[in-house]
């Protein structure tokens, strides 16, 4: 894996906590991703993974800390946030795309409501973004034309295609039949090849053992343990990381 220790920071998360009411979620956050950086977060359900993520945008409100995104604290008065989550790209477990809408549709109306091109800027800049997805030759196919894993990589498109600085990915293949789960982590894998930084949460384990620069173990929303990945899943310090990872490989 390259080295990227050396990359500016792109994202730090300080002192970040989340209730829903009386539910502590997230206790004390700290977390800093380096540009170009592939960060994966594994733990068990409930651990507060995808509530950190949507943190980072603010899809979620945090309760208290920072987060400072490209040296901007997006948590500060007079922030326009939908200019910084066209920065940040993300992709959920479930799709999200507009039934009535072609594959090239959906990618477009997210570029002509955020990037104010004409017909024609916009249409290019989508069959680019479907290409870079492997899909230029289902840009007028429909989403129920399309499998899962077609869809996935659809949403992939619509976010890339804004050309983000940071990619975060909520659990992008929980929702797909095993067999579709390839053809996703692959347009990932290009895309951490081209340099893109991706905050992941997912259960793909061989994947974050071959491509994350760090993993993150987190349980009862903290993180209790990170490092390189053959450092994690092969020697894993903390007592509750060696408890997950030994029943996670007994499923």
């Amino acid at each position: 894996m390259p080295a990227v220790s050396d990359m500016p920071t792109l994202l730090s998360l300080e002192s970040l906590h989340k209730s829903f009411g009386n539910l502590e979620v997230l206790r004390d956050i700290n977390l800093s991703v380096d540009e170009q950086e592939f960060v994966f977060i594994i733990g068990p359900s409930g651990s507060g993974k995808s509530t950190l993520l949507r943190c980072c945008n603010r899809l979620e409100e945090p309760t208290k800390g920072r987060v400072v995104f490209d040296g901007q604290d997006i948590m500060g008065k007079g922030v326009d946030i939908n200019q910084v989550r066209q920065q940040i790209g993300m992709v959920f477990q479930s799709f999200n795309l507009y039934p009535h809408m072609s594959a090239l549709g959906n990618v477009c109306l997210a570029l002509k409501r955020m990037m104010k091109l004409n017909k024609v800027q916009t249409e290019q800049r989508g069959l680019e973004a479907l290409e870079a997805v492997g899909l230029s030759d289902k840009a007028r196919a429909y989403p129920n034309e399309l499998s899962g894993g077609q869809q996935q990589r659809v949403a992939i498109a619509r976010a890339v295609a804004l050309e983000p600085k940071l990619m975060l990915f909520d659990e992008p293949t929980s929702a797909l039949d095993p067999e579709l789960v390839g053809s996703v982590l692959e347009v990932m894998r290009a895309l951490r090849n081209q340099g893109m930084t991706m905050v992941v949460v997912s259960h793909e384990m061989a994947f974050a053992r071959e491509a994350a620069n760090r993993v993150i173990f987190m349980d009862e929303g903290e993180i209790l343990e990170q490092g390189p990945p053959e450092r994690l899943f092969g020697s894993p310090e903390h007592r509750r990381t060696q408890e997950f990872l030994r029943r996670i490989s007994h499923h």
